[in-house]
C-alpha cells in the first residue's frame, strides 16, 4: 500500500480506470447517489491515492485551486473502513493544497455525517446544511495556521 500523489497527466491508464471506479463504488453503489462524478475537474487536480498491491485504489481524493489561494477537496473516499486510509489521504490533502497549491484556505463540502472525520484535521463548519446530490451537506473551510 501506497500514498501517491499525481496531477491528472501523470496518472496511468489504469490508476485512472481504478480512482474512477473507487469513485463509482462509493458515490453510485454505496451510496446510490446519481452525481456527475466526471465533471473535467480531474483535469486541474493533483489526485492522492492509496494503491494496493494488486494496483486497486482503495481511498482517494482531488485537490484543486477555487480562486486566489483557495483550495477544495473533493471525491474523497475510502473502500475500508478502519483502516486510517482517510486520514492519512485527507492529511496528504491538505498538505498538496498548502504546499503545491499555496492555499491559505481550503474548502470542502462534507456530508453532514462525516463532519467529525474533517474537524480532526482543523476544518471547521461555515455554513447551514444544504442538499448536494440528493445528500445533506456543509461547507467546511481550514485556514492556514
Amino acid at each position: 500500500m501506497n500514498i501517491i500523489v499525481k496531477k491528472f497527466e501523470e496518472l496511468t491508464n489504469r490508476e485512472v480506470y481504478e480512482i474512477l471506479k473507487s469513485r463509482q463504488d462509493i458515490f453510485v453503489v454505496e451510496q446510490n447517489c446519481t452525481c456527475e462524478d466526471i465533471d473535467r475537474k480531474d483535469y486541474e487536480s493533483i489526485h492522492v491515492f492509496i494503491k494496493e498491491d494488486d494496483g486497486t485504489v482503495s481511498a482517494c481524493l482531488r485537490v484543486f485551486t477555487e480562486d486566489n489561494n483557495i483550495a477544495r477537496i473533493g471525491r474523497v473516499i475510502t473502500l475500508y473502513h478502519g483502516r486510517g486510509l482517510g486520514r492519512m489521504i485527507l492529511h496528504e490533502g491538505v498538505n498538496v493544497a498548502e504546499n503545491i497549491f499555496h492555499a491559505d484556505k481550503i474548502i470542502i463540502h462534507s456530508q453532514t455525517y462525516a463532519t467529525g472525520f474533517y474537524a480532526k484535521e482543523e476544518f471547521e463548519i461555515v455554513s447551514e446544511e444544504f442538499i448536494e446530490d440528493g445528500i445533506p451537506h456543509v461547507k467546511m473551510e481550514r485556514i492556514r495556521r
